[in-house]
């Protein structure tokens, strides 16, 4: 009777998750509808309300945005708005903050999150897994000595909070495995192991570090 019931559950449990988070983002979405003019909107003339249309109508101007900034013109009207922007004082500081993020973790070029990493933390001998997110830059990086490189530690199972760390490059071990591979064994709490995933003893990984830090050394 037990077996029966958490094999049901084990279905019906990621299947309802699923829903509930689809549902709460179309959800969000679907307000966008509110934005419209009262007299525009299609309750007031079809005397119901249509579940996903502000969806889609969201989806509809995020791919107009994008196809009328594609061009010059809508390149020009881009940095207008920027500019305008800019010069409000507090806008100005939160758009240029989020605009810098969005710019780094959304662009194709970027290389943030693009490198599941295996590194020592809290303290030697505990493991986890963090994102490579890019170099120390501008005064940071001339009070820090040798190569280093910045990293994203996620928290377990929820994964949008984390720490950023600034580490020597010499003390992460880079995985093949991919980034979605590394976000499902973080938030399953190391249940759900990916099938790519090296299989390493820890003294097969300290002696990769030693290495690691010896090249560095002898580099220096």
């Amino acid at each position: 009777m037990k077996r029966y019931f958490i094999t049901g559950l084990l279905i019906w449990a990621p299947l309802g998750i699923t829903i509930w988070v689809l549902s709460f983002i179309l959800g969000m979405m679907d307000q966008s509808i509110m934005l419209l003019p009262t007299e525009w909107q299609p309750r007031n003339h079809l005397g119901f309300h249509i579940p996903g249309l502000g969806a889609l109508m969201t989806l509809l101007i995020v791919f107009l945005t994008g196809l009328l900034t594609a061009n010059f013109i809508g390149q020009r009207l881009v940095r207008w708005w920027e500019a305008l922007l800019h010069r409000i004082p507090v806008v100005r500081s939160v758009y240029q903050s989020v605009k810098q993020i969005s710019d780094t973790v959304f662009s194709p070029s970027g290389q943030a999150f693009r490198q599941a990493v295996l590194l020592q933390y809290p303290r030697q001998g505990s493991w986890t897994i963090g994102f490579l997110t890019g170099k120390p830059g501008g005064e940071i990086a001339d009070y820090l000595s040798g190569e280093m490189v910045s990293l994203y530690v996620p928290t377990t199972p929820n994964p949008t909070s984390g720490f950023f760390l600034m580490v020597p490059k010499a003390d992460v071990i880079e995985l093949d495995m991919s980034v979605e591979d590394a976000l499902k064994y973080l938030i399953s709490m190391g249940v759900v192991a990916p099938a790519a995933l090296p299989v390493r003893t820890p003294d097969t990984i300290s002696a990769e570090t030693t290495r690691k830090q010896a090249d560095t050394y002898a580099g220096d």
